[in-house]
């Protein structure tokens, strides 16, 4: 798979038509700000990739950003390293900017999913404003709710691949091969707190601090409340459902040629009727021949006429 930054002369011809595809149904979808929220095991890590992807949103995690910027050495990663250092909170000014930072990103440019962040009411109030200033604001907050009495063995059973954040769990979502990466073929590890005495603890932190989070949300009209208890794809097709969006790709390759400079698929194009909104509600005939021909974000298919 291409990553979303990729030159399109830089992708192998047998993977073109997926990239093109993907940026396609990327610039045909409504910008979206979102948060997940939920207690450790709730299943958040399971469905952010399914919504980054369904959305072409960027994921932000501020364990990793935080990271990222002291690796880097910007003016708040070296912030944030001097109160690492000294064993200081990092504040909460200190996080925003760097979510602020990040949200600069390419990969951001369709919008974000934040997650570990907010955990309190301030960090909230602090989130909005800087998201004002850009003049935007969070889209929808996804409350993975669950019972405390399901998360122990979730969580004990629970194994990442590091690098990538891919988990899987020991009875619900086990990996091919025990212990092993599905992709890379990479070990798996357990992390030292998935145990159920740290468990406890997470979850006392959560119910105090963060449970107020979702009420200020609610409050905005804003949370859309997810049965985390079900089955990853039954969550799966509740966060689906929250968005009226439909899409269809309407047009399948029939040629690609290319040259060094740029691609030109040559494609069957159904013609879409716009009266009843954007982008291609409906579809009808007559089929109509085209083409893509782009070295650009923006994919465009081109009619050329019957």
């Amino acid at each position: 798979m291409a990553s979303s930054g990729a030159a399109l002369e830089d992708i192998p011809s047998v993977d073109i038509m997926t990239e093109l595809l993907r940026r396609f149904k990327c610039n045909s979808k409504p910008d979206k700000r979102l948060i997940l929220v939920g207690p450790p095991g709730s299943g958040k890590g399971t469905q952010s990739p399914i919504i980054k992807d369904d959305y072409c949103l960027c994921h932000l995690a501020t364990g990793d950003m935080l990271r990222a910027a002291v690796a880097a050495k910007t003016p708040l990663g070296i912030k944030a390293k001097e109160a690492m250092e000294k064993g200081e909170l990092v504040t909460d000014d200190l996080v925003v900017g760097i979510i602020d930072e990040a949200m600069k990103k390419p990969s951001c440019e369709k919008g974000f999913i934040l997650d570990g962040f907010p955990r309190t009411v301030v960090q909230a109030q602090k989130l909005d404003e800087m998201l004002e200033k850009q003049g935007v604001k969070v889209d929808k907050v996804l409350n993975f709710a669950i019972d405390d009495s399901i998360l122990e063995e979730r969580i004990t059973g629970r194994w990442i691949h590091p690098s990538s954040g891919r988990s899987y769990h020991t009875k619900f979502a086990p990996p091919k091969v025990p212990g092993v990466d599905d992709v890379t073929g990479q070990p798996l590890i357990q992390r030292k707190d998935d145990t159920a005495e740290v468990l406890k603890s997470r979850l006392a932190a959560f119910h105090k601090q963060t449970e107020p989070v979702i009420d200020y949300y609610a409050k905005k009209g804003v949370i859309a409340h997810l049965h985390a208890e079900k089955p990853p794809n039954e969550v799966t097709t509740e966060h689906g459902s929250l968005d009226n969006l439909s899409f269809s790709v309407p047009w399948v390759a029939s040629k690609i040629t290319r040259s060094s400079a740029r691609v030109v698929v040559v494609c069957d194009v159904w013609q879409p009727t716009m009266s009843d909104g954007f982008p291609w509600p409906s579809v009808s005939p007559p089929i109509i021949h085209g083409r893509v021909e782009t070295d650009l974000v923006n994919v465009k298919c081109e009619l050329l006429g019957e």
